[in-house]
């Protein structure tokens, strides 16, 4: 059952990281009010949501398509649904009119998928390219060696619109240790942003989660995905 306790909780939660992100922000010359704080919501109920909601978090992430169908049921376009977990192709034409930006584009085939179904009903997405740059076999996303031939790639699909990168770092105890995976990402992003390729945009750099968003935010990222620093520890069913 949720309570006003935890209700608490999170509104102290919010204050706390909204705080360490603005700090990180200023510490390395930047604006607090240019960093997007995505809260994770999954496992999540729709009473923490919508508290989260009531503190003015208007973009919520998502790893599951089933899950985030059932939240937008809920919430529909009172806030922006973001799909940061790797995206099956069968499941792409339940979200592709639902949400704001898909943050988890890693192949060709996925690409397909999603312009065949944007074209279908009428609408451009915003996507995000993911980077592998650990290098992990366990994580998705395109190597760093290949990211600006698939960004030329994506370049010619008209229903798909590229914003940026996004990567996924090692869990570690030291956010130290992952640094150089956020630095070399704005490395990437920056060398491909001078390429001017047409349909490309290097605005976002999604980067950073509850164990290491202020190193991120550091090292250039406009979009944290936080979860479990808003929420408390996440309750698997």
């Amino acid at each position: 059952m949720f309570t006003a306790e935890d209700a608490q909780k999170i509104r102290n939660n919010l204050d706390k990281v909204r705080e360490r992100i603005n700090n990180a922000a200023l510490r390395s010359g930047r604006r607090p009010e240019d960093i997007l704080l995505v809260a994770v919501s999954k496992t999540v109920g729709a009473e923490a949501i919508e508290t989260a909601i009531e503190e003015k978090i208007l973009d919520f992430g998502e790893n599951r398509v089933q899950e985030l169908l059932k939240k937008y049921d809920i919430f529909k376009e009172r806030c922006n649904w973001h799909l940061i977990g790797r995206l099956q192709t069968n499941k792409v034409k339940y979200i592709i009119d639902k949400v704001t930006m898909i943050h988890s584009l890693d192949r060709p085939e996925l690409a397909e998928e999603i312009q065949k179904r944007a074209m279908a009903c009428n609408r451009t997405v915003d996507v995000l390219i993911q980077v592998n740059v650990s290098g992990e076999e366990t994580k998705a996303g395109i190597s760093p060696e290949e990211v600006y031939d698939f960004a030329v790639k994506m370049s010619r699909y008209p229903n798909i619109r590229v914003k940026g990168l996004m990567t996924i770092a090692p869990y570690t105890e030291d956010p130290e240790s992952v640094r150089w995976i956020f630095r070399r990402l704005k490395n990437i992003s920056v060398d491909i942003g001078r390429e001017n390729i047409d349909n490309i945009d290097m605005q976002y750099l999604s980067m950073g989660m509850s164990h290491d968003f202020e190193v991120a935010v550091e090292e250039g990222a406009n979009i944290v995905r936080i979860g479990s620093s808003i929420f408390g520890e996440r309750q698997y069913p």
